[in-house]
């Protein structure tokens, strides 16, 4: 879940959110993330085929999600997630569920480097499919270590749709009117944040 503090991500750098799916874990929980995901991606209007969860915060995402369709919205697609190491009996492979074909988007919880989107798209285009579009619980709209750009804004240039449910700047605006519960300090700390490592490819 969504956590105010400080927080040392794997970049290196001093953060005062975090966010961490895993910590969507009971039965009601991810299936309200499910439904988020599935609210903004039915809003989207991004066409896609079929639902890819990386491995491994990814499988719960798809699984919740694709449920989510088809109980919120009419909609039942096929999903798959992958292995880390890929099976050598019973049905073998490295992907599970529906084969990846067509436009497969991908459902993720938060990218930074973009290193897990790299791999799914390996991935899918191995299988002879495409990356429709990207899924995302939240945008953190800061550069990466190598430029400017953030790594949404880099997918985006490269002509594959983001939809994310919030985004720092959410974030911000919430703290700004007045969020309850929240640390004191967090608006600061957030725009301090945004100031140091705010992609230029992002609103403010």
């Amino acid at each position: 879940m969504l956590r105010f503090g400080t927080f040392t991500l794997k970049s290196g750098r001093q953060s005062p959110y975090f966010f961490n799916a895993g910590r969507f874990d009971t039965g009601a929980a991810i299936a309200g993330l499910g439904r988020a995901y599935a609210a903004a991606l039915a809003a989207s209007a991004v066409p896609f085929d079929m639902l890819f969860g990386p491995a491994y915060k990814g499988i719960p995402l798809v699984t919740a999600t694709a449920a989510a369709l088809a109980a919120e919205h009419g909609l039942d697609v096929p999903y798959a997630f992958n292995r880390k190491e890929a099976k050598d009996h019973g049905e073998g492979g490295q992907i599970v569920g529906r084969g990846l074909k067509g436009r497969v988007l991908i459902v993720d919880d938060v990218i930074t480097a973009g290193t897990a989107i790299r791999e799914s798209t390996a991935l899918i285009e191995a299988a002879g499919a495409r990356v429709g579009g990207v899924l995302l619980a939240l945008d953190r709209q800061e550069r990466g270590a190598a430029g400017e750009k953030s790594a949404v804004g880099a997918l985006r240039d490269a002509g594959i749709p983001v939809v994310c449910i919030l985004t720092l700047t959410d974030l911000i605006g919430a703290a700004a009117g007045g969020l309850a519960g929240l640390p004191e300090g967090t608006l600061s700390a957030l725009e301090r944040y945004r100031s140091e490592y705010g992609a230029l490819d992002t609103d403010s």
